[in-house]
């Protein structure tokens, strides 16, 4: 069964941490990997690239296979000395009605990028330009932040950081997400009511245990 526009948009609304640890606690990409603008949020369904350090050509060879609402989550190795992303890919990207990307990797033209509001997750950023001459894979497993992601799972990303959904775990993990919301807001109203978190957590036996009390 594939993913639809109604669960990613569900997934959207909801916070990566929650997402994060609804489906116990997996699928959170190294913390390094940021949003360029904080204000963005980002969800759908992952073209995985793998390129070369240095290298774009097969991020181009990319956007030839990319639908309206992918994700580009590329595997540029960690490297951060020089940028395959800028602002030309950028426009083309917002052209196909790609939703946002991902890279182990640099980007450049990062205040244009932010003005065009493409929500871009990287690494870091670097002036220097790539080249175009080595082979690399579309659509693949590919290793990002510690996490693999497989081409159609969900990625979603927020201020927080971002997390990996696989794509048939989706409506599981929305159930469980929205479980763990109720949760927290009767926690919200148990503090408004005076009570204190180790109350509303269930923490006093514990802390008796360990001789904190």
């Amino acid at each position: 069964m594939s993913v639809t526009n109604e669960q990613i948009e569900a997934l959207n609304q909801l916070g990566t941490a929650t997402i994060h640890e609804a489906q116990g606690q997996k699928g959170a990409i190294d913390g390094a990997i940021r949003p360029i603008d904080p204000s963005v949020r980002l969800a759908g369904r992952a073209l995985t690239v793998d390129i070369r350090p240095s290298d774009n050509l097969a991020i181009h060879y990319s956007l030839t296979k990319a639908k309206p609402g992918d994700v580009l989550v590329v595997d540029a190795k960690g490297f951060v000395e020089a940028g395959p992303w800028g602002d030309l890919l950028t426009l083309a990207a917002q052209k196909l009605g790609i939703a946002g990307l991902v890279i182990d990797g640099s980007v450049r033209d990062a205040n244009t990028i932010i003005e065009m509001g493409f929500p871009t997750f990287s690494r870091g950023l670097s002036i220097k330009g790539t080249n175009k001459n080595q082979p690399g894979r579309v659509n693949v497993p590919v290793s990002i932040g510690g996490v693999i992601v497989n081409p159609g799972d969900i990625i979603v990303g927020d201020r927080d950081g971002l997390v990996v959904v696989a794509q048939d775990e989706v409506e599981d993990v929305i159930r469980l997400s929205r479980a763990r919301e109720d949760k927290e807001n009767g926690i919200r109203e148990g503090i408004a009511a005076g009570k204190s978190m180790v109350e509303l957590l269930g923490l006093a036996d514990k802390l008796e245990k360990l001789g904190m009390v």
